[in-house]
């Protein structure tokens, strides 16, 4: 099912949960690594990481939430992205923490800035894995006429229901 919140043709939703995963995993790996190397400038990265995640996240959410609305009602799709969504509120708000605890000195983190965001960390790898489930097992946010031989996204031309079909069934 198509997403209902897209921008040339692909949902905004899963071009924007890059950002909040990318930098708020970074910021787990860059507190090991100013552990590791008793580096204040690493701890200082790590903050700063954290305050990208989370304004990435904020500004991700909002599409997720359109679309999750425009599934149908009772579905196995519907159930998974309440969870999804639910997961990384909490992800946000573990990171959130770590930030407030960190944010008196940022290069000398209590042990529980730490702990709040690898939990953090650990909680975004399973609603990530809830994410993947929603696109490629159960079709979220998938164009309707998608198969290995679309057309761009950008392009006029479309494909009948029934060439896609006869296609995708020539290649199985």
């Amino acid at each position: 099912m198509q997403g209902k919140a897209t921008l040339l043709g692909h949902p905004i939703h899963q071009m924007l949960v890059v950002f909040p995963l990318g930098l708020l995993g970074a910021s787990v790996a860059f507190d090991w690594l100013s552990m590791a190397m008793e580096s204040a400038q690493l701890a200082m990265v790590a903050h700063y990481l954290i305050i990208g995640g989370l304004i990435g996240g904020a500004i991700a959410a909002p599409f997720g939430l359109i679309d999750w609305m425009s599934i149908p009602r009772g579905s196995r799709a519907q159930r998974l992205g309440l969870m999804h969504a639910i997961g990384n509120v909490v992800v946000l708000l573990l990171f959130v923490g770590s930030w407030v605890l960190r944010d008196p000195a940022p290069i000398s983190p209590p042990w529980q800035a730490y702990a709040l965001s690898w939990g953090g960390a650990l909680v975004s790898l399973m609603t990530a894995w809830m994410g993947g489930e929603l696109v490629d097992r159960l079709g979220v946010g998938v164009s309707e006429g998608a198969y290995v031989d679309a057309p761009s996204s950008l392009s006029t031309r479309r494909v009948p229901a029934r060439a896609r079909t006869s296609q995708t069934a020539a290649r199985h």
